[in-house]
């Protein structure tokens, strides 16, 4: 067993250089259709301590309008929509219609105008991919024993979802090392499937073999890092793709960063776990009397050194929660849905090798699932969780993903203080549904500087 987790617990290098290598990959093949389309940036060429927004900053967000039988409707214009920014009315720069997974009409922005530089006209690039997929694989996050199922809900894929003409990419974050840079070639969905491995922890595994840190055990926190900052980087990439909904399918089975806390103070020691079991703190297994070889030993629940090497865990909620949001503006920023998929499924009970309180394992698996759900809803995508029919949830992804605007406008509040802005999009027909996501937020000053130098 402990060979078991040395392997788990150690990555590769040549990992990195894999997961490094797509991201930049993605970047290149997503942004060489558009560089033609790119503006100067004033703020690089004047004083970089003033930033001006207004009329600079190009906002996109993609709008999907049903009528009340559930059908797109495809005939809206430009002045069909009315866009608000924090309450006050934007004017449409730029309008895109996606029907079918096809791109049909192109408002294109106008170049923005700059006193003193003469710029020829430009021409709008003809890029047919009217939808792109990046395609996440947290097999850090999946269970070894969910393997089989994990790869059949990843094939589906091919059959419900990713279609001839489609753009698509996958990038994995543990040992599986799949790497499949941007492409059309629909059949390495099939062979990335075949490498597809889970390498998260089990329940048991969790209880068992954990260290503890100062804020819940550092291993989880330390894969999830791994995880986020590989979407963060992907999705950065994303933003030079324009005038395009870009959707993430995110293979993983969420999110704890301090799960069992009870049951890893007793389940990590022998001696406590016999004390549970033979004591007061096991009364609830019909034990009356303390065994005798554990009378002066403390309760590790009322210890005072136990107690303080653990206060750090009641934040472990709050990290999450802080490391979810940061994630969910830069996909917001790139205009990104997340999807996330759940191949677990519909969870019925905890596996038959786990010994702990269902209590337990309920939390842990609220927990997990309330993670993918916030990915989802925060970026106007999708949670598929707690179902079976993966045939039907990647069939309403495929609705949602080929019939939809974008909609661009430039913002007219230049206080680059207000980073998170409200979003409400309005048409000017009866009797519509209209789905858009809800607000973004700009990026901190540091996050436009790059990523510093190795």
């Amino acid at each position: 067993m402990p060979d078991m987790m040395t392997c788990k617990t150690r990555l590769q290098p040549c990992r990195w250089v894999r997961t490094v290598g797509l991201i930049v990959a993605i970047g290149v093949m997503v942004g060489a259709p558009l560089r033609s389309q790119e503006s100067l940036d004033p703020g690089r060429q004047g004083d970089p301590a003033t930033v001006f927004r207004s009329g600079v900053t190009l906002v996109t967000t993609d709008v999907i309008v049903r009528d009340g039988s559930g059908v797109f409707v495809p005939d809206l214009t430009e002045s069909d929509f009315r866009v608000y920014e924090d309450g006050q009315p934007q004017e449409v720069a730029s309008l895109v219609l996606v029907h079918g997974g096809r791109v049909f009409n192109q408002l294109v922005p106008p170049p923005q105008a700059q006193e003193g530089i003469i710029l020829p006209p430009t021409r709008a690039v003809n890029d047919t991919a009217g939808r792109i997929f990046v395609i996440l694989v947290d097999d850090l996050h999946i269970e070894t024993s969910k393997t089989p199922r994990a790869r059949a809900v990843f094939e589906q894929l091919l059959d419900n979802l990713i279609h001839e003409g489609d753009l698509f990419g996958i990038v994995s974050t543990g040992p599986s090392s799949i790497r499949v840079d941007m492409t059309y070639d629909r059949s390495l969905i099939k062979s990335s499937a075949d490498r597809l491995t889970g390498d998260g922890f089990n329940p048991t595994e969790m209880i068992r073999f954990l260290s503890p840190g100062p804020r819940g055990p550092s291993e989880l926190s330390w894969r999830a890092h791994v995880a986020f900052k590989t979407m963060r980087d992907v999705v950065r990439n994303l933003e030079r793709v324009q005038n395009r909904r870009k959707v993430v399918i995110y293979f993983s089975s969420g999110y704890d960063f301090n799960p069992f806390a009870h049951e890893r103070i007793f389940g990590r020691s022998p001696i406590y776990e016999d004390m549970r079991n033979s004591g007061r703190w096991g009364s609830m297994f019909g034990q009356d009397q303390v065994a005798g070889l554990y009378e002066g030993i403390a309760d590790p629940m009322m210890d005072p050194f136990e107690r303080i090497s653990r206060q750090g865990e009641v934040f472990s909620d709050a990290d999450l929660a802080m490391e979810i949001a940061e994630l969910t503006k830069a996909a917001n920023r790139a205009n990104a849905s997340f999807y996330t998929v759940d191949p677990r499924g519909l969870v019925a009970g905890p596996d038959p090798d786990y010994n702990g309180p269902r209590e337990a394992f309920n939390d842990f698996l609220f927990t997990t699932q309330n993670s993918l759900r916030s990915l989802a809803e925060l970026t106007g995508g999708r949670a598929i969780v707690n179902r079976n029919d993966f045939d039907d949830a990647f069939r309403e992804i495929d609705a949602e993903t080929s019939d939809y605007y974008v909609v661009g406008f430039y913002s007219s509040n230049p206080d680059p203080t207000f980073r998170t802005r409200r979003l409400r999009v309005e048409v000017n027909r009866g009797a519509v549904d209209v789905q858009h996501r809800t607000h973004y937020t700009y990026a901190r000053a540091s996050d436009n500087a790059g990523p510093p130098l190795p």
